[in-house]
């Protein structure tokens, strides 16, 4: 499996668990200052608040590469796979057009904080790194939508089924 292949396939587990990781091991670290030594900081709450909300978009473009965001499924289970799959699409396509537009207006915010240079309070860091968590989640998501319109695409011109995701209940 080439390089491409494998980001195409791991990319937003990667990130998540780094985030993750981060996340944790600076809330453990704070819990442990603050409870053992009578001390915390202000950079270890940016970091987790920070590291939380890249999560949050990282973990949106995943849930919309493996189709598991929340949703009412009621009726695809009446239907047959060409009317599911143009649901499917339909769908993809309303969140595309959503994507598009939130990801001008929150480049336009990184671009306000990149113009007057504000820092962070506690880590002093320019909040273009912070501010960037939104536009990269939501590029992610236009990226994985593509894909999926081309893998529903293919099902529909194939007559195959749609790519429906793991179900978290059965």
């Amino acid at each position: 499996m080439n390089i491409l292949q494998r980001l195409n396939k791991d990319a937003e587990t990667w990130a998540l668990l780094v985030f993750y990781v981060m996340l944790v091991m600076t809330m453990a670290i704070e819990v442990l200052r603050r409870e053992v030594f009578a001390y915390s900081s202000i950079w270890g709450e940016e970091i987790v608040r920070y590291s939380f909300i890249y999560l949050a978009w990282i973990g949106a473009a995943a849930a919309v590469k493996e189709r598991v965001h929340i949703r009412i499924d009621v009726v695809m289970h009446y239907l047959r796979p060409r009317p599911k799959a143009l649901l499917y699409i339909f769908g993809d396509l309303v969140m595309f057009g959503v994507a598009v537009i939130a990801l001008i207006y929150s480049w336009e915010a990184v671009h306000v904080s990149w113009k007057f240079g504000s820092v962070s309070h506690g880590l002093r860091i320019s909040m273009v790194w912070f501010l960037l968590a939104v536009p990269v989640g939501f590029a992610l998501m236009i990226f994985r939508l593509i894909q999926s319109l081309l893998r529903d695409l293919r099902s529909l011109r194939d007559g195959t089924p749609v790519y429906e995701g793991d179900k978290l209940f059965d």
